[in-house]
């Protein structure tokens, strides 16, 4: 089944779900590997280093140093990795209320990290840029 590419559609069906728990962002040196034990929800392979993203408590019993204590908010939107424009949607209006996100696409939906002090707020425009005739 092919993911939504229609922005008025990807918008109205969006359907913001925020996550339990904290999430931050860890980075362990390029060449060590991911401790097997691990179990981030976000892994990225760069040169400078390899970025996890997991659960605060996680990081901590891992020893692992962190930033960015964040809420995970997932658009349950099936949306295609084409489509054009939703994430910039997205990401102005947050913008616009001073709203930082780390934004990361995956096969089925868009899932954001916003700061966790800020959530509430952030899910709550989410949910308003959904309703029939937002001012997106």
């Amino acid at each position: 089944m092919p993911g939504e590419r229609d922005l008025a559609m990807l918008l109205q069906n969006m359907k913001p779900e925020m996550h339990d728990g904290v999430f931050v962002f860890c980075s362990i040196p390029a060449d060590k590997e991911v401790p097997a034990a691990l179990r981030p929800v976000h892994l990225f392979r760069e040169r400078e280093g390899t970025t996890l993203v997991m659960r605060r408590e996680e990081a901590e019993s891992a020893g692992l140093p962190h930033q960015f204590a964040s809420r995970l908010i997932t658009l349950t939107v099936h949306s295609s990795l084409e489509a054009v424009g939703f994430l910039a949607a997205i990401t102005g209006r947050l913008a616009q209320a001073g709203i930082s996100v780390n934004a990361v696409s995956a096969y089925y939906h868009d899932h954001l990290f916003v700061p966790e002090h800020r959530a509430d707020e952030a899910l709550q425009l989410l949910q308003d840029m959904s309703k029939p005739n937002s001012t997106a």
